[in-house]
């Protein structure tokens, strides 16, 4: 069970990859499908097994390295927060699987496209199970390779291939810091192990580097990694324009997959974290700043998915402030109910896509709920989940992260419940915004459109209503285990809070009315989204152009695309220009050009003696011998 639940994937990706021309489109969508399903009921099994009848355990598969001080096993760690991981990642794969039957179905190279879908998935549960540093970087570039794959599937669109290569080269960025924390770590502890690594945390605590706690660099460098994967602010531009991929891609990476896995290391990395209270804060600064952030930008996006996009940036800083002010648990909670609702408004925005004859402008849109009805009530249940609303699964999550950043201490934790607080108005106010441009007011398609607006099919929609019963119920079925009273003995070690770390305590003595703030902040975000574009649709257009700069600010994402292209693509370009045309075109090529282009002047001028007439030959045969007799003679050049 334990092996099944991350190998089926890989089975299902190379048969997939290997033979899927010669088994036919339709027979290797369905052997993914098939594996993804029997690693499924794998993760199910293993987490009522592991996480709830508290049986952790640890699967030897072999040594992966023994080179002089550095030994590690390739080994599979099944504990708590394991478990948990693998059992949400694969129930998530296996609907988004099912679902892209339908949603691929007329694309020519379905089995690529299965085979890197569930190749994506082999490896994110390769990093959730890592049992050392190493190997969960096996995973860590592992998702960075199958994003880079699927974010280009449709490598004949230019803007598909510039997407891919956004998001590897800044997901590189953070991949160098992370690559610094392994080594650092290394060199304290002397292993990449965790059980080593948390058991010599003690005993590290006084050491410094460059003036520096040694615990804290290790895990500043970490969380810097982290921003990367999980498109915090600085490192996020990657993540709207990976939503150039088919959707079910788009749902895969911000539900269950890459932007997930910074949340995962900072909390399996707990142990050590715990003990870095300066990084901590920062942690608590960068995701409360990334929820505001983001959220201001939803307000604004014209683009179905890249509204749905940036709500997960937003959420992504909720599970990091969680995270700042000790609440790992929580943040873990948010990552899960999250990645069902989430999976259920991405995959739910490619229905509409698909009834909408592949538009994707909410501008464009209107008037389509009464000929799509399942999706239109699936769009629902998913932003009622994002906005809070009791009593879906994200009313217990996201409000448990508020209540814990309002428990929290120091100036870091008030400043996250107050980012996060506003953050819940947005939120709710942009996902009324999408459902009701999408769905209400007067078609704004052209004819032909809207005479093929349909529901989807059968294969499509089945999914859906899996994920919705996960975005209703999962928050009530795990909010007690996960956060609840028996939170210590459900992760039974697996996530650590040092004994000064009572957050999980104080989280439920805060004042009455902070549990319902958050409800509160969902149902004005939704009142004024109602106001602004069902009852007085005029008012957004008179606010844009009250104050345009604002809007144009917001617009254009806060401007950070424009920044880095003035700070490092345009130089990039010239100095790559410069080197091309300077270094390679002139000294490079310009060394064995210029040695030629002598040979042949020189030879030119050899060549004009060779005129064919004797008398030549002979006046220059005469010359010779005068200079070889005068040299002899005279002793020239002794």
């Amino acid at each position: 069970m334990y092996m099944g639940a991350i190998f089926f994937p890989a089975v299902g990706a190379l048969i997939a990859g290997l033979f899927g021309r010669l088994m036919g489109d339709k027979a290797a969508q369905w052997t993914t499908v098939f594996f993804m399903a029997l690693a499924a009921v794998c993760g199910a099994v293993n987490f009522y097994n592991v996480a709830l009848g508290h049986a952790p355990t640890t699967v030897e598969l072999g040594t992966w390295l023994d080179v002089g001080g550095m030994q590690f096993n390739w080994a599979l760690r099944y504990d708590t927060i394991a478990a948990a991981m693998v059992a949400m990642v694969t129930l998530i794969s296996t609907m988004i699987h099912v679902y892209s039957v339908g949603y691929m179905s007329h694309d020519p190279t379905t089995p690529r496209f299965f085979s890197y879908l569930s190749l994506f998935t082999f490896m994110m549960l390769m990093l959730v199970t890592a049992d050392n540093l190493v190997q969960l970087f096996f995973g860590w570039e592992g998702i960075g390779l199958a994003s880079y794959l699927l974010i280009g599937y449709w490598y004949e669109k230019e803007s598909a291939n510039r997407a891919a290569m956004k998001a590897f080269i800044v997901n590189r960025v953070g991949d160098l810091f992370f690559m610094l924390g392994m080594a650092l770590t290394f060199w304290t502890f002397g292993t990449v192990e965790f059980d080593g690594i948390f058991q010599g945390v003690a005993a590290v605590q006084g050491q410094t580097i460059g003036g520096m706690p040694v615990l804290e660099a290790i895990a500043l460098l970490l969380f810097l990694g982290a921003m990367g994967k999980s498109a915090q602010i600085g490192l996020h531009t990657w993540l709207p324009d990976a939503m150039e991929g088919p959707t079910p891609v788009s749902a895969l990476i911000h539900a269950a997959t890459l932007v997930t896995a910074g949340v995962f290391l900072m909390a399996r990395m707990s142990p050590v974290i715990e003990y870095a209270p300066n990084t901590l804060g920062f942690i608590t600064f960068i995701g409360a700043t990334t929820a505001f952030f983001a959220a201001t930008i939803g307000c604004v996006q014209n683009d179905i998915k890249r509204v749905i996009a940036y709500s997960t940036c937003s959420q992504l800083g909720y599970m990091f402030f969680a995270v700042g002010v000790g609440a790992y648990q929580g943040a873990v909670f948010h990552l899960i109910t999250h990645a069902f609702f989430k999976a259920l408004l991405f995959l739910s925005a490619g229905s509409v896509i698909h009834a909408m004859s592949d538009e994707q402008d909410i501008r464009k849109m209107g008037g389509i709920w009464k000929k799509i009805p399942l999706t239109y009530a699936m769009f629902w249940i998913g932003s009622l989940a994002l906005a809070g609303i009791p009593f879906f699964a994200g009313y217990y999550s996201k409000d448990f992260v508020l209540e814990a950043a309002f428990a929290g201490h120091g100036w870091t934790a008030k400043y996250a419940f107050v980012m996060g607080m506003i953050a819940a108005v947005l939120t709710a106010f942009y996902s009324w915004r999408l459902i009701i441009m999408t769905f209400h007011g007067k078609p704004r398609a052209d004819h032909h459109t809207m005479e093929h607006v349909h529901e989807s099919p059968a294969v499509m929609l089945l999914p859906l209503l899996v994920l919705a019963v996960g975005a209703v119920f999962a928050g009530a079925l795990l909010v007690e285990n996960f956060v609840g009273h028996h939170w210590m003995e459900f992760w039974n070690g697996s996530i650590v809070n040092q004994p000064g770390n009572h957050i999980m305590h104080e989280v439920h003595e805060v004042p009455s009315w902070v549990p319902l703030a958050p409800t509160v902040a969902g149902v004005i975000g939704i009142a004024v989204g109602y106001l602004f574009y069902m009852f007085m649709p005029a008012i957004p257009g008179k606010i844009a152009a009250t104050f345009p700069g604002v809007y144009r600010f917001l617009l254009n994402k806060w401007y950070f695309d424009e920044l880095y292209d003035f700070l490092f693509v345009r130089p990039a370009r010239r100095l790559a220009f410069w080197l091309w045309k300077v270094g390679d075109a002139k000294v490079i090529d310009g060394m064995p050009n210029g040695a030629a282009a002598l040979t042949v002047a020189a030879a030119g001028r050899v060549s004009r003696f060779q005129t064919g007439r004797v008398a030549n030959y002979a006046f220059t045969m005469i010359i010779g011998v005068v200079l070889f007799v005068s040299i002899f003679l005279f002793g020239i050049g002794r």
